[in-house]
């Protein structure tokens, strides 16, 4: 044979051999100590779908949010903390079991209020343990589950009602019933594919009667549609075997939406609104609902069903009730009249009342939970749940920078990414109202650009002088009527800062921030005009404009030529421009195995390639819950899907990494997802990461940080991202590798913060400590593993405690070395443990295990915005390592004179005729020991005056904090300190030369144990 060819055909077995033994990590083995911060903000908080309280202990109460999951109060509602983290966040029901009400939790997920923002849920869930921990039972496939009901009799005996999917047909609706605990499940009622369950109510008196509200529904990406012949309100008298309708007395024809209740100090009473053409409001029933009678149409009892559709009885009294609504209104007659609830977000979605005291309530709105002392007349807010829905985010280049945003219902803010202090309500600022969507800084002045649902107001805000102006294109005479999404696109330019883009059905630019406005392409979508109805809503007409249709959704300029342009629309074209709007291209007939008229969410332009892009895909609309993300090389002549089976959730947004092209984010539905090999390869990111859905993505490019605008969970970062860009298969192989890390700065920053209070929610800060990042092949269990700082001369300057998890580890450095040894005294002296701060410069790292030793280095740099000059700064490291060093000459000088007083106190006690010689040297020693540190006394009320231990240490930690140089103040105390410290040197020294040289020849000359005294530095060193 050829002796090339079977030198060939060895290169290819090596090749694949290689490739085969090909590292992949996945999750936390790939992220290892990366880890999310939130912060918020909760000042505006979000939309809460269910509310839940403790049968039996009125400090309990649980929230269920429409995308930042299942939040726990244990203090009556002062504070809510989030137990649901790792599982879907979208909630539609909560439930306690009410024979074991503090440790069985049932969720059902799936948001059931179904404005066209909603998320979905993956099915239900149980907790044994108060919400510790939690197991999926089943209905993966449910989409929205509504209501869950326990007999009180038999935990084993449950109801489940399922809403089912909102954008498509679904055979998983119903009622279903278990009896064995939820290990079997049987549907008990169903009516068809298009008719969910809204409510199913057990009567608290009679376990075996059961109410269940079915709605028709449907809707779609530009109509909605509520009601039908199927929609009824059914109840069963033997435990769900058969059911009837009960409509004696209801409207005739086509129904909608039914709000249903049970009084629950009279079973009898029941009460029902209903959607319907003519007659439609508040029924109540007084005979179990064998007949109803109309009591009241008012708008606020009526306005938008499928969004508005609960009741809340008082459980003490029938005739006190609250409806959900606009604005929430009560009736304490009936239901024959009624007011609205006290001030507070508009849009409530439940209401309960307190266990023991009705005049407490709790309210779930779009803007968070509100209390109420005083039935209903006045509320407050929790204001530390962060469930704020996010659908845009941007970040600016400030430093600290800003992330700028739009929330559903609650306007358009933005804020810093730390603060002194933490992160407060305070910190943000609102540049928008209504449901706020793109927020954009301009890229070189103090101006934001910010939106309204549908461009009905696109506003310029001059942050300085404090002005804003509308700025969104109008229709010009002649041309055709705009469609703007409810989610209209808006862009900055790269390459023209007064450049901005905004996208209706046309492309439209400005080149002066939005005076003026020209069109750059014609219609790029579809113009169906089957999808284009105005006329939404079913029953009951709802023109809000969220399903306008037929739109550009998402608006990409090349960040390499501003000529390239991509835009994708809502009916699923994707368009490009290589010319500046001149032609376009619609590519979409080249993407391969995408459903047609698919929603293209968002497009990204890559920052390496000009012919590059991604897109993402999303088909929830359609009901298609698949991921779909593709990328082109070519200017969309080819496209290449790169999802794997690793990708949870439908997508909706994609991020580039600058640096590194292989390395993209996702975000998805459920969460985040991160690859480092350019889309083979996936990892969900859960690192303090709630399973929420991730609406867009920034990455800040002097920090590379990561942000993510969730919706549901407010922001949330993820501090340098650097390291990911940094892993190849030549760094998976190593044992221990060190990733390169950015110079640390010394930041001199100071000031308070903490405005807030201890119930209010602070957004973390990022960390301000030097970080070394290092990747381990294998977690490290057995045997010793050190990290230590040393200089470029090998002294060590402290010690820190080494991450030893599989994958990326990180530790932080504060710039400190080792804090000095401190006298012994007998209360604490803080400042005296403070650790002296390095100069700027190069330092080694050495991470030892076992045997063996592997060393890197970390750069520290003095914060560029200091006032402080050279000069001052070696007089205060100067001055620092004086006090330092006295610090730690104190604390020897005191351990001499303990030594001493204890060999002298156990002489006294073993041998009574030393006494002689050992008084005076416990006498006189400890005479000069309460000179110079405490004492007696404790750290509190009965707090001894200072010594010289506390007086040197007070000095010493404040000239070792501060960045410039001692003042005169401090120089001058320092040598009075300095100077009794001395004093205290001779007086024991002349101690040691009489009394203590006497007790060391009695010792001798009676040989007992001499007086062990270490040398000073085997003393520092201990």
């Amino acid at each position: 044979m050829n002796k090339r060819i079977i030198i060939a055909g060895l290169s290819l077995i090596l090749s694949l051999g290689l490739q085969a033994q090909d590292i992949v990590l996945k999750g936390k083995e790939l992220f290892g100590k990366l880890e999310a911060r939130h912060i918020g903000p909760a000042l505006m908080s979000g939309r809460i779908i269910d509310l839940e309280n403790h049968p039996t202990n009125d400090r309990v109460i649980y929230a269920g949010a429409a995308g930042g999951g299942v939040w726990k109060s244990s203090n009556g509602g002062a504070s809510f903390a989030p137990i649901f983290d790792k599982h879907a966040q979208s909630i539609g029901a909560i439930k306690i079991d009410p024979s074991d009400p503090d440790n069985t939790i049932w969720v059902g997920t799936g948001e059931i209020w179904t404005r066209n923002s909603v998320s979905i849920g993956d099915g239900l869930y149980k907790s044994n343990d108060g919400g510790a921990n939690w197991k999926k039972i089943g209905f993966e496939k449910s989409e929205r589950i509504s209501s869950i009901e326990i007999n009180p009799k038999n935990s084993n005996e449950i109801y489940v009602g399922v809403l089912g999917a909102l954008w498509g047909d679904s055979s998983e609706r119903g009622v279903y019933k278990t009896t064995d605990g939820g290990k079997n499940w049987e549907k008990i009622l169903y009516i068809n594919e298009r008719t969910g369950a809204t409510d199913v109510v057990m009567d608290p008196n009679d376990p075996n009667t059961l109410y269940a509200g079915m709605w028709e529904f449907r809707r779609t990406g530009w109509g909605f549609n509520s009601g039908g012949p199927n929609s009824a309100l059914y109840k069963s008298t033997d435990a769900g075997k058969t059911w009837n309708k009960i409509h004696n007395g209801f409207p005739e024809g086509d129904l909608g939406r039914f709000a249903f209740a049970i009084a629950p100090s009279n079973s009898k009473i029941l009460y029902a609104v209903v959607e319907s053409k003519e007659d439609k409001g508040l029924y109540r029933s007084d005979d179990a609902g064998a007949n109803w009678k109309l009591l009241n149409g008012d708008f606020g009892l009526v306005v938008r069903p499928f969004y508005f559709s609960r009741i809340v009885v008082n459980p003490r009294n029938p005739d006190i009730l609250v409806k959900g609504g606009l604005f929430g209104s009560i009736s304490r007659d009936g239901g024959k009249t009624f007011k609205n609830l006290g001030n507070m977000h508009a849009d409530i979605h439940d209401i309960v009342f307190d266990i023991k005291n009705s005049d407490r309530m709790y309210v779930g709105t779009d803007g968070g939970v509100y209390r109420s002392w005083d039935g209903g007349a006045t509320l407050d807010i929790v204001d530390n749940m962060p469930v704020s829905q996010f659908y845009q985010i941007s970040v600016d280049d400030l430093e600290p920078y800003n992330i700028y945003g739009g929330l559903q219902d609650n306007g358009s803010w933005y804020g810093p990414s730390s603060s002194p202090g933490g992160i407060e309500a305070r910190d943000w600022k609102r540049v928008g109202v209504g449901d706020g969507f793109r927020v954009l800084k301009h890229p070189t002045k103090n101006i934001i650009y910010s939106e309204m649902q549908g461009a009905q107001n696109v506003w310029r805000y001059d942050v300085d002088k404090n002005t804003t102006k509308t700025i969104q294109p109008l229709q010009i005479k002649g041309e055709a009527d705009l469609r703007f999404n409810w989610n209209a696109p808006i862009a900055v330019s790269k390459h023209q800062p007064d450049r901005i883009y905004i996208g209706s059905q046309f492309l439209h630019i400005s080149e002066d921030k939005g005076d003026n406005w020209k069109k750059i392409s014609p219609d790029l979508t579809t113009n169906d005009p089957l999808k284009q109805d105005k006329e939404s809503g079913g029953i009951s007409i709802d023109k809000s404009g969220a399903e306008t249709h037929t739109t550009i959704f998402t608006i990409a300029e090349s960040p390499l030529d501003e000529k390239i342009i991509w835009v994708g629309t809502d009916d699923g074209n994707v368009q490009v421009t290589q010319d500046g709007g001149k032609t376009w291209t619609n590519t979409i007939a080249n993407i391969q195995g995408l459903p047609k008229n698919t929603w293209v969410y968002h497009i990204e332009a890559s920052s390496h390639n000009k012919g590059t892009a991604y897109a993402v895909f999303d088909g929830h609309a359609q009901n298609d819950m698949n991921p779909y993300v593709y990328k082109t090389t070519d200017y969309g002549n080819t496209w290449n899907s790169i999802v794997t089976d690793d990708i949870i959730g439908f997508a909706r947004n994609i991020q580039e990494d600058y640096v590194n092209k292989e390395l993209l984010y996702l975000g998805t539905e459920f969460g985040l997802f991160i690859t480092i090999d350019g889309g083979k390869n996936w990892s969900r990111f859960t690192n303090n990461m709630p399973a929420t859905a991730v609406h867009f993505i920034d990455l800040q490019k002097r920090t590379n940080d990561l942000v993510l605008g969730t919706h549901g969970r407010g922001v949330i970062i993820i501090d340098d991202i650097s390291p990911l860009r940094q892993i190849s298969q030549e760094v998976l192989k190593k044992d221990v590798h060190f990733f390169d890390t950015k110079t640390a700065i010394i930041k001199e920053e100071g000031g308070f913060g903490g405005g807030s209070t201890e119930l209010q929610f602070v957004g973390d800060n990022p960390s301000s400590s030097a970080q070394i990042i290092y990747y381990l092949k294998k977690r490290h269990t057995f045997g010793k593993m050190t990290l230590s700082i040393q200089d470029l001369s090998g002294n060590e300057l402290v010690t820190l405690t080494p991450g030893k998890s599989k994958g990326i580890n990180i530790v932080n450095w504060n710039f400190r070395k080792k804090a000095p040894k401190v006298a012994a005294g007998k209360t604490f002296t803080f400042g005296g443990f403070t650790a002296p701060r390095v100069s700027e410069g190069e330092y080694k790292v050495i991470l030892s295990k076992g045997k063996n030793k592997y060393e890197s280095t970390i750069k520290l740099k003095n914060d560029p915005n200091s006032i402080v000059t050279t000069e001052e700064r070696k007089e205060q490291l100067k001055t620092t390592k004086s006090l330092f060093d006295e610090m730690q000459n104190l604390a020897y000088l005191v351990y001499q004179i303990d030594q001493n007083i204890k060999a002298a106190e156990s002489l006294k006690k073993n041998d009574p005729k030393s006494k002689k010689t050992t008084t005076p040297v416990i006498d006189k020693l400890n005479a000069l020991k309460e000179t110079l540190v405490v004492t007696t006394g404790d750290n509190y009320v009965a707090e001894a005056e200072p010594q010289l231990r506390e007086k040197l240490a007070e000095l010493y930690g404040e000239v070792a904090d501060q960045f410039e140089k001692p003042s005169s103040s401090q120089l001058e105390n320092k040598e009075v300190l300095e100077s009794r410290l001395n004093e205290a040197k001779i007086a024991f020294d002349k101690i040691e030369a009489k009394e203590i040289a006497k007790l060391k020849k009695y010792l001798e000359k009676n040989s007992s144990t001499p007086i062990n005294i270490l040398s000073k530095e085997d003393f520092i060193n201990k």
